[in-house]
């Protein structure tokens, strides 16, 4: 359920997007609250779930990861079990960053990393063909990435 938020729940939650390791003075200040109030909204948004933690953020060519690719999955059955299992392995695996499930051709997109092409093509084979759960892929490599990672736009 959609919750509406009070503008400082909403200035609060657009400055720990840009920088989740503030202190509470420097969230009260860049929101023109008290740092109690702050505290004890980001407490609040905590609770309810809406602030649901915090992450540093890794650029991957840093750590080596040097393959990206969004993979379209087409399930060879839509039976419960096989989907339950699919996503269990979806779960399991490191270099899968990110599922959804879709509309049109394909039943889910991943985002994927990987060191190099021939890793991420072995790990397709090896991880995500190899179990017989999945009928078909596509896959698009990423040759240049203009934008990771944006704010949410909290409206």
């Amino acid at each position: 359920m959609t919750q509406i938020l009070h503008p400082a729940d909403i200035a609060i939650l657009q400055e720990l997007q840009s920088d989740g390791r503030l202190s509470m003075q420097d969230l009260a200040d860049r929101t023109g609250l008290s740092a109690s109030q702050c505290w004890r909204r980001v407490r609040d948004l905590e609770a309810t779930g809406i602030l649901a933690g915090y992450a540093a953020r890794v650029p991957a060519k840093s750590v080596g990861l040097n393959a990206i690719a969004y993979v379209h999955i087409a399930l060879k059955d839509h039976q419960e079990d096989s989907i339950a299992s699919f996503l269990r392995l979806v779960e399991t695996e490191p270099q899968i960053v990110e599922c959804a499930s879709i509309t049109g051709d394909h039943d889910f997109i991943l985002k994927v990393y990987a060191r190099t092409p021939e890793d991420l093509e072995h790990f397709i084979m090896q991880r995500l063909l190899k179990f017989g759960l999945v009928r078909d892929t596509r896959s698009n490599f990423v040759l240049r990435q203009t934008k990771t990672r944006g704010p949410l736009p909290i409206l």
